[in-house]
């Protein structure tokens, strides 16, 4: 007799999004790809902190508090606490069908049960609701009444200091009962499918929606160099053209309508080398002299910890700023926060100091930077508003000078700074950076912040040189990248 595979309300919804990864979740529970790396096991963390603070928001309630794996124990406690007419319940949990769910909290209602599903977003979104419906169904089934389904938010609205109003609470029980008469045979449909080998399920839009699946390498292991999904903002046009036949940009067919940017892109691809258009000379003109290159780091805590601050804000903790000087060569000048005090009035004075004497400060991408100063103006009043928006006024932004000029076939279809720069100033990479992306950043910037009393003084060492190798990385790169596209644009 074969084993008995069970569903759980993450497996349920992975097998929503594709059968081939719920297969994998199921039959190699210890795939490494499975194992968190720390970004993502600080969206866990996170997740796990807010749902545990929403439990404040309903309060007086019951936790069924047993370790990961004693289901029937959890059952047994969560059967006698309803039978004992408890109000409330923290992690309540149900099983039917082979399905076992742990509801976040379970309300007492007349006439039955409200079941809030918390969510660490700050809206409710559709992707939350067959989570919420295979909890209302198991319930159900399991001979609850289930009058109201409620999905638990983070409010934008609130603002620290005054947390009372952290959480929202969105009615979705219309949108789930839509949905509840299709859970019996998609439990059944994905049950059926764990019996059998791993299924057959084609590459497209389904592998990073609702969610980056974790076992996308190995579906796209094998994807030819140029496939058509790397084209610049191609969007679903990509599946429509593999569904025809054609998976890589060598193989477009005559008259395919791209953008100015994918078609340059097929054009170098094609071609195979460096496209650089005339238009580049004019695009550089707006890099006047002296200049300031310039890069922020920020947090952006779930719960906001400094006076003003809304979930989700992103506040700027660290910079780097590369000045050019009248002889020749770069002034490096960098700030990085220390403690858990708020850092807004200290960097904005020390990123005055180190804009002064630049005609225009060069960034990339620079829409993030624009975004951090105005925080910064409006967090710290008029004077402060008046010394950013002089900053704000001189910033240039290098990507487009880049996107809309150059293409080099090893960009890969993608114009972030990682990808460009590496392959048009190969003498500069963040290969073997402790922390070489802007995520790692935000993850060690808010350890080492807001949590860096339980760090030891050499870890707190460690990761503030390696944040700020990170982040001067970022300006000396965008430096070297202006000289670069000034040579490539200079015969022309």
């Amino acid at each position: 007799m074969g084993t008995a595979y069970r569903l759980s309300k993450s497996r349920f919804t992975a097998g929503l999004q594709c059968h081939k990864q719920l297969w994998w979740r199921v039959h190699e529970p210890d795939a490494p790809e499975l194992v968190p790396g720390p970004q993502t096991q600080a969206l866990f963390d996170q997740g796990t902190d807010v749902g545990t603070l929403a439990r404040s928001y309903v309060p007086g309630g019951t936790l069924i508090d047993l370790p990961y794996g004693r289901f029937q124990e959890k059952l047994d406690a969560t059967a006698a606490a309803v039978a004992a007419g408890v109000r409330v319940l923290y992690e309540a949990s149900f099983s039917a069908d082979r399905v076992f769910v742990a509801v976040d909290i379970l309300e007492r209602l007349r006439g039955g049960f409200g079941l809030i599903e918390v969510k660490s977003s700050t809206s409710a979104k559709p992707e939350h609701l067959p989570d919420a419906a295979i909890q209302a169904h198991v319930l159900e089934r399991a001979g609850l009444e289930v009058r109201s389904v409620e999905i638990m938010h983070l409010n934008r609205e609130c603002a620290f200091p005054d947390l009372s109003d952290l959480f929202a609470r969105a009615d979705v029980t219309n949108e789930v009962a839509a949905l509840l008469p299709e859970v019996p045979a998609q439990v059944r449909e994905q049950l059926r499918m764990l019996e059998g080998p791993l299924p057959e399920v084609a590459i497209g839009p389904r592998c990073s929606t609702p969610r980056e699946c974790p076992f996308v390498s190995r579906c796209w292991a094998d994807l030819p160099e140029h496939h058509v999904s790397t084209l610049y903002r191609i969007g679903k046009q990509a599946w429509d053209l593999v569904a025809g036949g054609c998976r890589t940009i060598q193989a477009l067919p005559a008259g395919v309508s791209l953008n100015a940017t994918a078609e340059r892109q097929r054009r170098s691809v094609v071609a195979n080398e460096l496209i650089v258009e005339p238009s580049l000379r004019d695009a550089l003109k707006v890099f006047e002299p002296p200049l300031a290159f310039l890069d922020f780091e920020t947090i952006n805590p779930a719960v906001p910890v400094w006076r003003g601050c809304h979930p989700y804000d992103s506040i700027p903790v660290q910079f780097s700023c590369h000045r050019q000087q009248p002889g020749g060569g770069y002034e490096h000048l960098e700030w990085l926060a220390e403690g858990p005090d708020d850092p807004r009035p200290r960097i904005a004075e020390a990123l005055v100091a180190a804009c002064a004497g630049a005609r225009t400060i060069v960034a990339y991408n620079a829409g993030f930077e624009k975004t951090c100063l105005r925080a910064l103006g409006a967090a710290l009043g008029p004077e402060a508003a008046r010394a950013m928006e002089g900053i704000d006024s001189r910033v240039a932004d290098l990507l487009p000078a880049v996107r809309d000029h150059v293409y080099h076939p090893d960009f890969g279809g993608s114009f972030s700074l990682k990808s460009v720069l590496p392959v048009l100033v190969p003498e500069l990479s963040y290969t073997g950076l402790e922390v070489s992306d802007g995520g790692g950043a935000a993850l060690e910037l808010a350890r080492l912040l807001l949590r860096g009393g339980t760090l030891a003084e050499a870890e707190q060492a460690r990761l503030r040189d390696a944040l700020l190798r990170y982040c001067a990385l970022d300006t000396w790169g965008t430096a070297r990248l202006l000289e670069r596209l000034r040579e490539l644009a200079g015969g022309r």
